[in-house]
């Protein structure tokens, strides 16, 4: 079929960054410098030139910017992103007949010894060009009349038929004929692809989770909401800046959890914050043994003093005793015998949680209440937060849901705790969810770690996944940190929390339970599996945190934190590589700023038990520098300083030091 206009010559494609072919909008930050790739290309030898337009979704008026030629057709244009929210970009690319010329002339000109040149008919060629351009420019009478006096000045060098000519064109001549462009027969993208920008807090972060009644220094006594406020400067001390909280609403009585998740609770057991609701109210209401919405107003404003955000947990689930289940029974999945389906992760069990049923007939009152959850909650300041188990509810609510929100809130930011499947978590990210837990967990070997860290901090996954590592949750005590010796157990729990800290931009930790080592399982180790439950759950019962234990390893984190906020190289994570070592027990890697001024190289020792040493094989280039070169490294962890040249060098840890954390400075 012949195309409407067949005088289009250029094509477009392999258009970078692009999320399912422009379905879902890549990420970035404000502030960033965006970089937009593509293959632009036509026919023959004629030269193409090529602009982005781009545009905030707010804006009906594109501006524009050219593209500049890679190599191998590939085109490259940048652009500041001044605003949060949603932005379009799309690419206009054409055939340049003037630029064709003037490298035609050049060429000529080189060569006009050679009579076949003809370089008066060349210069007269271009003068046409020129009258083109002049047309175009009309409404700019000062530019058009520069372009017809440009134009007489080449038919009056032509006509001169000199025996050797001098290049009439000017920068100044080309850059005027590049503002009034030839697009009659552009080629346009046939589509505008979406953009979102983020705060910087969705690309950095350091999350702290605690829950608010364990935060009581009186071992025994409920904690309240102004108990966590009057923590809130220990945490800023330690450099987090995302203050998290499990479920702050009333909790259920019916089916309630007893300590170590009993079924027959004792009539003082408080039950899982997570059995939302009670006849108090739900999920817009606050247990009253933690305070008031008033307390929770100050509490907010203590985090933002200290630049701290509140991360709520939106876990989208009633008890049996929630209001919506008499008011919405549609709203739920009933069994023959016309009683609530619970939730059940066989052989799990959840009596005390009803599930709710995204395929209600009621959809649309559903998705208009939780999406009024999270309004009710913004309009208090809330800014992050954390979803429970999003996997398990409908995932086009989330894109609509999350849309929505973002309309008033464009600064919100989402965390995903989804633990299921790869496809199943990455569509939520690019439904707009800003981060996500990871496998980071689980990942325990080099080839692992290396494996995954590799797939989530480079394109394609990178432009829409932003990943958040925790080492804990108060679901999760892997195995590896089940260790009776208090040694080894503290060489573990050090090893994570750096790679954590250092591997990934975002990160996070349950404490204090993990500051404190916590590692007691709730069931022992059969055979090569273990639980992954604490033994006294903070889920199901009241805890007191011994926070001044000489174990702690609270001054390691505080330092960690430290080293990040005064390394941007660690900030991001699409700067991360991977060297190489000949030791499987030594995982060496390394982060740089975009200009190289700052340049953080870890060594881990991933042997609890052992000490480990080896040669690192640096690749000089990823780090900026020559092979030849000569550079000091400075161990942020302990104050020392070494000298080390060329490609290959020494490393040793044992567990007790754990890694090396090097800036690398220029001699």
């Amino acid at each position: 079929m012949k195309p409407t206009e067949g005088r289009k010559r250029i094509v477009i494609e392999e258009i970078q960054p692009s999320v399912n072919d422009g379905r879902y909008p890549a990420k970035r930050i404000l502030g960033d410098l965006i970089e937009i790739t593509a293959a632009i290309f036509g026919d023959g030898h004629d030269h193409v030139a090529a602009r982005l337009l781009y545009r905030h979704a707010s804006q009906r008026k594109t501006q524009a910017t050219p593209f500049a030629a890679l190599t191998n057709d590939l085109w490259s244009a940048t652009f500041t992103a001044d605003r949060l929210g949603l932005w379009y970009f799309t690419i206009e690319a054409w055939i340049d007949h003037f630029d064709t010329w003037t490298h035609d002339l050049a060429k000529r000109l080189a060569a006009q010894t050679d009579s076949a040149q003809d370089i008066p008919l060349a210069l007269r060629i271009g003068a046409n060009h020129l009258d083109a351009v002049a047309l175009r420019a009309k409404a700019k009478s000062a530019d058009a009349r520069k372009l017809t006096a440009a134009a007489a000045d080449l038919r009056r060098l032509a006509d001169q038929n000199l025996a050797l000519y001098d290049s009439p064109i000017t920068t100044d001549l080309i850059a005027l004929v590049a503002k009034y462009p030839d697009l009659g027969f552009a080629t346009k993208y046939s589509t505008e692809l979406p953009l979102w920008i983020d705060r910087e807090r969705a690309r950095f972060s350091s999350w702290y989770e605690l829950f608010p009644r364990s935060s009581s220094l009186n071992p025994g006594h409920h904690g309240t909401l102004r108990d966590v406020a009057a923590r809130v400067p220990e945490i800023s001390a330690m450099g987090f800046d995302v203050l998290y909280m499990p479920p702050i609403h009333p909790i259920g009585t019916a089916f309630r959890k007893g300590r170590n998740n009993s079924t027959t609770p004792e009539p003082n057991d408080v039950g899982s914050p997570w059995a939302i609701g009670a006849p108090e109210g739900g999920h817009t209401a606050i247990l009253p043994a933690l305070g008031t919405l008033a307390d929770f107003d100050a509490l907010v404003h203590t985090a933002q003093s200290h630049n701290i955000d509140i991360a709520l947990d939106i876990a989208f689930q009633c008890s049996p005793d929630h209001p919506w289940v008499a008011a919405h029974p549609a709203w739920f999945s009933h069994r023959p015998d016309g009683t609530i389906q619970y939730a059940e992760n066989p052989p799990k069990k959840y009596q005390d949680i009803y599930p709710l049923n995204f395929e209600s007939s009621d959809w649309r009152g559903l998705w208009d209440a939780l999406f009024g959850v999270f309004k009710f909650w913004i309009d208090r300041g809330v800014r992050v937060f954390r979803v429970d188990n999003p996997h398990t509810k409908a995932l086009p609510f989330w894109e609509w849901c999350i849309a929505e929100v973002h309309k008033t809130t464009p600064d919100a930011l989402f965390l995903a705790e989804a633990f299921t499947r790869p496809h199943v978590m990455y569509s939520l990210a690019k439904g707009g969810f800003s981060q996500s837990y990871t496998y980071f967990t689980w990942r325990n070997t080099k080839a692992d770690l290396i494996e995954y860290f590799e797939e989530i901090c480079n394109p394609p996954v990178s432009d829409f996944f932003r990943p958040n590592v925790w080492p804990n949750t108060p679901d999760i005590l892997h195995a590896q940190f089940q260790i009776d010796d208090l040694a080894q157990r503290r060489s573990i729990f050090q090893q994570r929390v750096i790679l954590a800290t250092t591997l990934s931009s975002n990160y996070g930790i349950y404490g204090p339970a993990y500051e404190l080592l916590e590692g007691r399982p709730a069931k022992p180790a059969a055979g090569k599996t273990s639980s992954e439950e604490y033994l006294d759950s903070e889920k199901y019962q009241l805890r007191h945190w011994n926070r001044d234990d000489p174990n702690s390893i609270a001054p390691l984190i505080t330092q960690l934190n430290r080293i990040r906020h005064e390394n941007p190289a660690v900030q991001r994570n699409e700067n991360l590589h991977f060297h190489t070592i000949a030791n499987d027990n030594l995982l060496v890697y390394s982060k740089s700023s975009s200009d190289y001024t700052n340049i953080i190289l870890t060594v881990v020792n991933l042997d609890p038990i052992n000490p480990q040493s080896g040669i690192v094989d640096l690749a000089l280039d990823k780090l900026n520098l020559p092979w030849d070169a000569t550079f000091i490294v400075e161990d942020l962890l302990t104050g020392a300083s070494y000298t080390w040249s060329g490609q290959y060098n020494y490393v040793a840890l044992t567990p007790a030091t754990t890694a090396h954390i090097f800036r690398i400075t220029r001699t």
